[in-house]
């Protein structure tokens, strides 16, 4: 007798059979799916000369001024000058009335003249005296009183005479003049005014905006530094708010630190024709200290500090990324020197290092690019998919 068979068995095992394929197939899809891609922003290594530079803040100072007061009181009766006006050295600048003191060189000469007559006579009449008394036929006493008129009559023209010169002193004294040149700058006078002698108070102030200098400071701990390479001449770059940066030379250091601000004081000197740098006004400077030739240079925001030091990641050719630890050297503005571990030539990421990991992919943004990441290789090809 033939085994029973259910029509219902071959149904169930081409179902079965369908299930277990469509389950496996699903597995097989999700280890298929595609990993992700971090974006990125990338730069380039570079080899080029960097300086070595000290940075500190500093004050803009005349290198020569002048605050111009009056050696005589007098009425001021002319001021031949604007403020702000540009002015020679000699130049009239404010005249007093001259009356007074002319008069007082005339009776001052006119004294001299009669006390010069008047001396000339005692003179003669000390000669005559003299003989007379080797004659003996004047006295000693006489001889003596003779002889002393004389010298007493000279000693009042000399006197007379330094009369003379300080009231044509006086005279000269009451036309100010300017005794450098430079720029004038507040003045404090009017015509009508009465200007004291000799007041503390200065009239107008003078000052040579050109060359012009500027004083800083470096703290102590950078000395032996600036001491190492003073020798190469140091150069001094100021750079104005709003303005191009202007070079100069150090013209200037102190011999001794401040023990109370621990600085050393030092001076730059700065063409500064068209007048950009004001006396008083505050600047960033930079002392350049020397240049190296062939620097390995990023910008600094390539590198990350870890547990094990700085460090950056480099893009490799198969655009996944590898940590490289480095030294860093110095930094300069917005970019790093780095002395070992890199060499120019390699792309290193400069953002999006927070997502990454060792051997993570990347895709490269192009700079100014925006919307969806545009997906590039590290040599500049499209990555492959």
């Amino acid at each position: 007798m033939a085994p029973f068979r259910s029509p219902l068995l071959p149904a169930l095992a081409t179902l079965l059979a369908s299930v277990l394929a469509f389950g496996g197939g699903g597995c097989s899809a999700q280890k298929k799916t595609r990993s992700v891609r971090v974006p990125v922003r990338v730069a380039t290594v570079v080899e080029q000369p960097m300086p070595y530079t000290l940075g500190s803040i500093g004050t803009v100072e005349a290198l020569r001024t002048a605050a111009i007061g009056s050696q005589v009181g007098g009425v001021v009766t002319r001021v031949s000058f604007r403020e702000g006006d540009a002015v020679a050295r000699g130049q009239v600048l404010i005249q007093l009335d001259p009356r007074p003191f002319r008069a007082a060189l005339e009776h001052a000469r006119a004294t001299l003249g009669g006390d010069r007559a008047r001396a000339e006579t005692a003179r003669l009449e000390a000669e005559r005296g003299r003989s007379l008394y080797e004659d003996k036929i004047l006295s000693q006493s006489e001889w003596d009183q003779k002889r002393a008129d004389a010298e007493a009559l000279a000693a009042t023209v000399r006197e007379d005479s330094a009369t003379v010169a300080t009231a044509a002193l006086n005279l000269e004294f009451a036309t100010i003049r300017s005794p450098i040149t430079g720029r004038t700058g507040r003045l404090h006078v009017n015509v009508g005014d009465y200007v004291k002698a000799a007041t503390s108070d200065p009239l107008v102030t003078v000052i040579q905006p050109h060359p012009i200098r500027v004083r800083f400071s470096i703290p102590e701990r950078d000395v032996p530094v600036l001491q190492r390479y003073l020798k190469e001449h140091p150069q001094v770059e100021v750079m104005p708010s709003g303005a191009a940066p202007i070079e100069g030379n150090l013209v200037f250091v102190d011999n001794a630190v401040d023990p109370v601000s621990g600085t050393l004081l030092l001076k730059g000197e700065f063409p500064n024709p068209d007048g950009r740098l004001v006396p008083g006004q505050f600047v960033d400077v930079r002392l350049v200290l020397y240049v190296a030739p062939r620097a390995i240079v990023v910008p600094s925001q390539a590198v990350s500090t870890g547990q094990q030091g700085a460090y950056v990641y480099v893009v490799n050719a198969d655009s996944t990324v590898t940590p490289r630890p480095v030294e860093v050297e110095r930094t300069v503005d917005e970019l790093t020197v780095v002395s070992s571990g890199l060499k120019a030539g390699e792309p290193v990421v400069t953002d999006g290092q927070l997502r990454l990991s060792p051997g993570a992919k990347v895709i490269i943004r192009k700079p100014g690019a925006q919307g969806a990441a545009v997906e590039t290789a590290a040599g500049g090809a499209s990555a492959a998919r």
